[in-house]
């Protein structure tokens, strides 16, 4: 079931998309499907990029570059804070991600479509 946010953020992407082409030099199908491609891959990159975050890759990088923070500056921290900072994979947004995952899977879909149209025609 699509929720509102989801339905709020595809007519977003949309109104986006229709306003990039609009303003483009070009007014092709083409060119359409090119200013799709573009705004899904900014979703694609993100949702890739949250996916190696919620894994938990980044933590040990994190972990030790607050630990070698802590120890060559020396400071006086008695409650060692570092350790009691939350990783990045245990502050993840999971719906945040579940929505940026929904768009991603929309806008390459819908990329999908319009290039089977495009070679259809052509």
């Amino acid at each position: 079931m699509i929720e509102k946010r989801q339905a709020g953020l595809f007519l977003v992407n949309m109104a986006v998309i229709f306003v990039v082409f609009f303003f483009g030099s070009e007014h092709t199908l083409i060119s359409f499907i090119n200013t799709v491609f573009y705004i899904g891959l900014i979703y694609v990159v993100t949702v890739l990029f949250m996916f190696t975050v919620k894994g938990g890759f980044f933590d040990g990088l994190v972990f030790g570059f607050r630990r070698y923070n802590h120890i060559m500056f020396k400071r006086k921290d008695y409650l060692e804070e570092w350790k009691k900072k939350p990783l990045p994979s245990e502050s993840f947004n999971i719906r945040l991600y579940r929505l940026l995952q929904f768009q991603c899977y929309i806008l390459v879909g819908g990329l999908i479509v319009l290039l089977i149209i495009y070679y259809m025609v052509r």
